[in-house]
C-alpha cells in the first residue's frame, strides 16, 4: 500500500496502537499497598493502570482489566490477550515500554555512547507520529472527572474500576462521532 493513501504509512501491518493510562488514587495507609499502587507517572504517585488500544481512526477497540500502578506496561499487554491476535500482518505500535515483544513495533533506542542513524530517526518520527492517536485518546478520557481526577471509590474493587473505565471509553467513542480528534 502506498504511503500517500494512508495517514501513517502502510497501515496493513499496523492495526492497533497501545498505551497504558493511570487513574490516580489517594495515598494508601498500608506500606504494602503503597508499594503496590506506586506509579511515578501518576499525579499522586499512586494509581491504577488500564491499557487502551485504538485504531488509526481514533476508535478505542480494547480496554484491559484494571491493574495496580506498579505493574509494568508489558506485563499488562501480555495478560490482556491482545498478543493472541497479532501476527506478521496484524501488529501493534507501542512506546519504549513494550520493547522486546515480537509483534509490537516500538521506537529504536539510542545506542550507548552513539547516535541513531538518519533512517532510525525517521523511523522513530513515524512511529511517534502514529502513537499520537493513543496519546490523544488518553487525554480525551481524562476529561471525564471519574478518571481524570483522584479516584475516590474503593481501591480494592478492581472489577468496579474496570467497568468504569470501559464505560468511560465507550462514552469517549460516542463523543468522537460528534467531536472528532483532528488528524
Amino acid at each position: 500500500m502506498d504511503s500517500r493513501h494512508t495517514a501513517h504509512g502502510a497501515e496493513e501491518h499496523h492495526k492497533l496502537i497501545v498505551d497504558t493510562t493511570s487513574i490516580a488514587v489517594p495515598q494508601p495507609d498500608d506500606s504494602k499497598q503503597r508499594k503496590a499502587y506506586f506509579n511515578s507517572k501518576s499525579a499522586t504517585s499512586y494509581a491504577f493502570k488500564v491499557q487502551i488500544a485504538c485504531d488509526f481512526n481514533y476508535r478505542i477497540v480494547h480496554v484491559s482489566e484494571c491493574y495496580l500502578g506498579s505493574v509494568h506496561d508489558i506485563t499488562v499487554l501480555r495478560e490482556s490477550g491482545l498478543l493472541e491476535h497479532v501476527n506478521d500482518s496484524v501488529q501493534i505500535i507501542g512506546d519504549k515500554a513494550y520493547i522486546g515483544e515480537e509483534f509490537v513495533i516500538t521506537p529504536k533506542k539510542k545506542p550507548h555512547r552513539s547516535e541513531l542513524t538518519t533512517e532510525e530517526k525517521d523511523f522513530n518520527y513515524n512511529i511517534n507520529s502514529a502513537r499520537a492517536a493513543i496519546e490523544n485518546i488518553n487525554q480525551r478520557i481524562k476529561t471525564y472527572a471519574v478518571l481524570g481526577s483522584v479516584y475516590r471509590g474503593a481501591v480494592d474493587d478492581f472489577d468496579k474500576i474496570t467497568k468504569i473505565s470501559q464505560v468511560v471509553c465507550a462514552l469517549c467513542n460516542l463523543n468522537l462521532i460528534k467531536h472528532p480528534i483532528r488528524k
